[in-house]
């Protein structure tokens, strides 16, 4: 007689159990329990070389600083001109990126621009070298129980007020991507 009350009984705490877990699942708080573990800041400036670069063009339409221009006549295949034209090619210096120079560092570091030495070569000759795009990142790092990482880009603001240790939670959607702007601080 004990026997089938003692598994109604387990049989109603499983039902229980599950109707709770699910109930926490569709109406529990949204997203991933995260703890912010690291946070950084990066500076970095793209470095430009002035290049000689070749081009061609219809000699009419050449741009201002090209040298060393060679012409020939030649029938325009997209039907611009009429007749036979003069098409040149020609070489022209310009300002293309070379490398990329960077500063990094924790909440302890001062965030600094770099500054890195310039080549610098005689007027109108390539190899010149010259500062171009600043970017300035504030990062933080999320972990979860299951040690998944993600890394959040804030404003510096935002950033100078988190602090190692505090807990969020972030939406993450079905391909493990963070939706760091709906990013809540909670309670864990």
């Amino acid at each position: 007689m004990r026997l089938p009350r003692l598994r109604v009984i387990v049989l109603a705490a499983m039902i229980v159990g599950t109707l709770a877990t699910l109930g926490w699942w569709i109406f529990g708080p949204p997203g991933v329990a995260v703890e912010l573990t690291r946070r950084s800041w990066r500076y970095e400036i793209v470095v430009e070389r002035l290049r000689e670069e070749s081009g061609s063009d219809w000699c009419e339409d050449l741009p201002a600083d090209a040298r060393d221009v060679t012409r020939r006549i030649m029938a325009d295949p997209a039907g611009k001109h009429a007749e036979p034209a003069e098409h040149c090619r020609y070489t022209q210096l310009a300002w293309r990126r070379s490398w990329i120079v960077k500063n990094e560092g924790g909440p302890a570091d001062r965030p600094d621009w770099p500054r890195p030495p310039l080549r610098m070569a005689p007027p109108g000759q390539p190899g010149s070298e010259r500062l171009g795009k600043r970017e300035a990142f504030f990062e933080i790092e999320l972990r979860d129980r299951e040690n998944h990482a993600w890394v959040c880009r804030l404003t510096p603001e935002h950033w100078r007020q988190l602090r190692v240790g505090q807990r969020f939670r972030i939406p993450v959607d079905r391909f493990g991507t963070a939706n760091c702007p709906a990013m809540v601080e909670s309670r864990i």
